[in-house]
């Protein structure tokens, strides 16, 4: 039984660490590591193979980045040649990345079959590439595997059959829970010369919010105000500190003494800091479901979001870039009003098992 597991961005590597290490417990199973590179930093990547005990890709695409169209296409053309080469049973893809949906078709094109990790999840905002990117990975997968119920709801609703969808729980906190004590360890807090853990963790990359100045502005605005009554560390990508530059924000970010800008950092750090900061800013999916599980206040600063359960059940807030919603909620927090939350159902440190499970016994 030959799987070719899909990684092609930083989030998908989280996803995918626990996926291999339980497919390495079944003599049966060969299996082979594929990055696209869509996005590719060598230190960062290198960090994150490290931490998570990945092994090192057996073949990378080397992408990079480029239109939606151009990364798709570029994506394809170089997953065929592994496929025709590879003829491998199974392709397994995680996430909502250009990566998924484009190895997703070329697999599907050639009658290869796919497992997609993380299916069902819905925002209803079909103007973020993501939201496109999942419908068609799911409409054209052939095994489903969920984080939550309404996942399976969503993809009833779509007219997906019950029998190729497996409610199986979430795999990124297999993740989580494996590198916790891990992370305990990180001196990332004496690096940064934080002498206590009274702060606020943020992080942006959404176009929506990065890439439009009025809407990058309106979110400065709600954490100049913040930055007054707590600390905030932002870990910030390249790209983002270009915008910076590009939209004369240079000003107004070093005006803001409270706000510690710092590069990116390795999972282990980051997950340190996530677990010793009173309150999380973030318009990630998966930071929405790290701090579920982890029981940390979390403000979503997106109109919407395709992990409602973190809303519903977590401790998450859904915020978007209202000024007064922001600071109601981080004030919330800071006196002790805010929600406490629970952990959804099956999100157990034992998904990876249940999906590899699955496979075996059906491929």
């Amino acid at each position: 039984m030959k799987i070719i597991n899909v990684v092609g961005a930083r989030p998908n590597f989280m996803k995918i660490a626990p996926i291999i290490r339980e497919m390495q417990k079944y003599p049966q199973m060969e299996t082979l590591l594929v990055h696209t590179g869509q996005h590719y930093d060598i230190e960062m990547s290198e960090a994150f193979f490290d931490d998570l005990g990945i092994p090192e890709p057996d073949i990378n695409l080397e992408v990079g980045s480029g239109s939606h169209a151009e990364q798709t296409a570029h994506v394809m053309l170089k997953f065929e040649k592994v496929l025709l080469q590879e003829k491998p049973d199974l392709v397994l893809v995680v996430g909502d990345i250009n990566s998924t949906i484009a190895c997703t078709l070329t697999a599907v094109k050639l009658g290869i079959k796919v497992a997609h990790v993380e299916a069902g999840l819905r925002s209803l905002d079909r103007t973020m590439p993501e939201e496109i990117n999942r419908i068609l990975t799911d409409a054209i997968s052939d095994f489903l595997f969920t984080t939550c119920r309404d996942a399976n709801e969503n993809l009833l609703r779509e007219g997906i059959s019950p029998e190729k969808t497996f409610f199986v729980g979430n795999v990124m906190i297999d993740t989580l829970m494996r590198n916790k004590e891990k992370a305990e360890r990180s001196d990332i807090l004496n690096r940064l010369e934080m002498d206590d853990t009274d702060y606020a963790l943020l992080t942006l990359h959404r176009p929506s919010n990065v890439d439009n100045c009025e809407n990058f502005g309106k979110i400065l605005d709600a954490l100049d105000t913040i930055r007054k009554q707590i600390k905030i560390i932002y870990p910030v990508h390249p790209r983002t500190r270009k915008r910076i530059r590009e939209f004369s924000l240079e000003e107004k970010v070093e005006a803001m003494p409270g706000l510690k800008l710092i590069k990116p950092l390795s999972y282990r750090d980051f997950l340190k800091l996530m677990l010793k900061a009173k309150l999380v800013m973030t318009d990630s999916g998966g930071m929405q479901e790290e701090t579920t599980a982890l029981g940390i206040p979390c403000l979503t600063l997106r109109e919407n979001t395709e992990r409602p359960i973190t809303v519903n059940e977590g401790t998450n807030y859904l915020v978007g870039r209202d000024k007064n919603k922001i600071l109601k909620y981080v004030d919330d927090i800071l006196t002790n009003k805010g929600k406490r939350g629970k952990t959804p159902e099956l999100w157990d440190g034992r998904t990876a098992e249940r999906i590899i499970k699955i496979i075996a016994k059906n491929i």
